[in-house]
């Protein structure tokens, strides 16, 4: 799992030399959430998927697509952000740690700032957070950026940071055309109470891992990685069948389904589908 740059390079030599390759690359994983979502669980979900790890992982909900009037839970996003205690690793106290060296701190930081050049809205800004005992650390503490538009150099690139960027659709259809122009299919998710928007989300958007009122739709099986389009490149995927026989694309499914009350419900679970050409 890598940016584009080293996969396609390490795909390039290898199909060179005959040999099969599997190349994980870059992520920008979306979340969309709905208007009959639960609130609370939207937020402490949200600021789980997007700001642990420092954001450092391919499975980050790093943007966010408010569908309809969910723009203003905008405010409480960022107040639980806000809220999250920026340290050292080892510190017991720490919900967000440094990032992974200084090149990394400067290269997030210029992103935030060409947000802000492009007319984005900086709602809570990371830069420039002050450590205890840690003067010199690569911290960036938790940062949500408004207003986000297609073509802002936030939304094209993968930060790799604690960083959230945050744009709107009026509809759900709208929402997953915007996921689905995206050039990357890693994760994505989907926060609804609604089984219909559920379903219609699973079976039309064109991302391999798909998250139900889940944040990191992720299974736990040797690989757990199941991107789609410029996510990754090779002719087989680890999931199902395709791990064995290198046959074909999977896409995986994680939900969180709690139904309304009189509807029968389950655990969370993983449904993985038939397998075909």
């Amino acid at each position: 799992m890598g940016s584009n740059q080293a996969g396609e390079h390490i795909y390039q030599r290898g199909s060179a030399a005959g040999k099969r390759v599997q190349s994980n690359m870059a992520a920008k994983n979306h979340a969309v959430v709905m208007p009959d979502a639960d609130k609370q669980h939207v937020i402490n979900a949200i600021a789980g998927a997007a700001f642990g790890a420092a954001g450092q992982r391919c499975m980050a909900l790093s943007t966010l697509v408010l569908v309809g009037e969910t723009r203003a839970w905008l405010p409480e996003i960022v107040a639980k952000a806000r809220e999250l205690v920026v340290g050292a690793g080892h510190d017991a106290n720490t919900e967000v740690g440094p990032v992974i060296s200084p090149a990394a701190k400067e290269r997030i930081a210029a992103l935030i700032q060409s947000a802000v050049d492009e007319g984005a809205d900086l709602l809570l800004d990371g830069r420039g957070v002050s450590v205890p005992d840690y003067p010199a650390g690569n911290f960036v503490g938790p940062t949500v950026i408004g207003s986000v538009t297609p073509g802002m150099r936030c939304y094209t690139q993968e930060i790799f940071g604690p960083v959230l960027v945050c744009l709107e659709a009026p509809t759900l259809d709208a929402a997953i055309e915007l996921v689905n122009a995206n050039p990357y299919g890693n994760g994505t998710a989907i926060f609804t109470s609604s089984g219909i928007s559920a379903r219609h989300f699973q079976n039309t958007v064109e991302v391999g891992q798909i998250g139900i009122n889940t944040a990191i739709p992720v299974p736990l099986p040797f690989f757990s990685f199941t991107g789609s389009k410029a996510s990754m490149l090779g002719d087989l995927h680890f999931y199902g069948k395709a791990g064995i026989n290198f046959f074909t694309r999977p896409k995986t499914i994680t939900s969180n389904w709690n139904p309304p009350k009189g509807e029968a419900g389950g655990k969370a679970h993983v449904v993985m589908p038939t397998l075909g050409k």
